[in-house]
């Protein structure tokens, strides 16, 4: 294992190439720019702004009407590590994190990741938008994102109804 001074030579022999800097900010242009699409897009949608992260994970929320109630949000994630898109159903804190879980756990959910709960898992379902996105085609990734974004929402936003009528 390498000590934090081995480390911190490596990342500065990695920014003096220069490469890092202009990847991370053309991936967090982007991530602005699909911020906005989603606010002039669906004004009827809660938009939070946009979290940077650590080089783990980026991303930033879309809370529908039906979700804002439930104290549920959708975060569009930009996981570093898998290098693509996700979309991850989460709560507004760990005590609605968990009752949904539970619903989803019980509720015989039909698609996607469920995740477990623990240390440091902010999500209850998760499912991929664009693994391997191509930046050279930002009209297309953009497209995909939404596509599978809104069919993610409507997904949640039926299975919910249904639990609740049961």
């Amino acid at each position: 294992m390498q000590s934090i001074q081995e480390d911190m030579v490596e990342l500065r022999r990695q920014l003096k190439i220069g490469t890092i800097q202009k990847a991370y900010r053309a991936l967090l242009s982007y991530m602005m720019a699909l911020q906005a699409r989603f606010k002039s897009r669906y004004p009827s949608y809660s938009i939070t702004g946009l979290y940077h992260g650590y080089l783990d994970i980026s991303y930033f929320a879309v809370i529908p009407p039906s979700f804002k109630h439930r104290g549920l949000k959708i975060a569009i994630v930009f996981n570093y590590e898998a290098f693509r898109f996700e979309a991850w159903l989460a709560g507004t804190n760990r005590q609605i994190q968990r009752k949904y879980w539970q619903v989803v756990r019980n509720g015989q959910w039909p698609e996607y990741r469920i995740m477990t709960p623990g240390k440091g898992v902010d999500s209850i379902i998760e499912c991929n938008l664009a693994e391997s996105p191509d930046f050279g085609d930002l009209d297309n990734l953009t497209a995909r994102i939404e596509k599978n974004i809104i069919e993610f929402i409507d997904t949640v936003e039926r299975f919910l109804s249904d639990q609740e009528t049961l």
